[in-house]
């Protein structure tokens, strides 16, 4: 019924407690979970899990904000992209969030390696024709500006993909909807502070919008500030159903059409 469209099963708080987060989502009828990579280090552990379990699946990518991992190239991607039970490519992007604290005093224009990684995967999946995942922190412009002149502009798209945990206004909202690509909410939407957010899931049209966890972290109300899994995606579905106005029952059954339609490499 649920689909969680983005989790990090393979990260060490989840995957030791595997057998008891797969019960977990039996019973919260989280049928399916896409589990998301972030360093090429981490690949063949996430596409482990994809291969071991017929309701996940697998991406491959490095996240913006690591460093000192191994630096992907296009043939890199491509190679892992063709494996079986990788659907996708990411998580990438940019993150500009906390440059003073997170990042050290450096500027954005310091971030460029942020950048050509960035485009690197981009290319590869135009190439192979596998979605993104975007992940877009403080960067907004730069995320929509790089999409457009790697020709994911709406009507040159080979890739498309979603834009995941959006937390972004409704300007970057609409822009990335006019782009073609679709965006997931996750635990964020069911925060008391995030009303500008719910504004967003209610404008977002049901067609292009997906649901997810990014578990560990995010656990939705009301487990906020505790260890996050799939399991909990219900609890985004039921958020924003209360925002539109809408059953439950809608939100899962057009999130997870929105899933299969996407991730093309996913059965129903």
């Amino acid at each position: 019924m649920f689909t969680d469209s983005h989790c990090h099963l393979s990260f060490p708080e989840l995957l030791s407690q595997l057998p008891v987060i797969r019960q977990a989502m039996s019973d919260a009828q989280v049928d399916r979970a896409l589990c998301i990579c972030t360093t090429m280090e981490e690949f063949d552990g996430v596409h482990a899990l994809a291969l071991a379990h017929d309701n996940f699946w697998s991406t491959v990518g490095v996240h913006p904000d690591n460093e000192g991992v191994t630096e992907p190239s296009v043939q890199d991607l491509l190679d892992r992209a063709a494996l079986p039970r990788v659907v996708a490519i990411g998580e990438t992007g940019l993150d500009y969030y906390g440059m003073e604290d997170r990042k050290g005093g450096r500027s954005i224009a310091d971030l460029e390696w942020q950048r050509e990684r960035f485009r690197t995967h981009i290319r590869a999946a135009r190439a192979c024709g596998k979605p993104l995942v975007i992940h877009t922190r403080s960067a907004s412009d730069d995320t929509l500006a790089i999409l457009r002149e790697e020709g994911e502009d709406g009507a040159g798209n080979l890739a498309g993909g979603v834009f995941h945990c959006f937390t972004e206004s409704m300007q970057v909202a609409r822009a990335a909807l006019d782009l073609g690509y679709y965006i997931s909410f996750s635990g964020i939407v069911t925060f008391k502070s995030a009303q500008e957010l719910r504004d967003v899931a209610a404008y977002v049209p049901l067609d292009r919008m997906l649901i997810e966890t990014d578990s560990p972290y995010l656990a939705p109300v009301p487990y906020r500030g505790k260890t996050n899994n799939p399991s909990y995606v219900p609890l985004v579905a039921r958020q924003i159903a209360l925002t539109r106005g809408i059953e439950v029952d809608v939100v899962a059954q057009a999130t997870s059409r929105n899933f299969e339609t996407l991730f093309k490499g996913v059965v129903a």
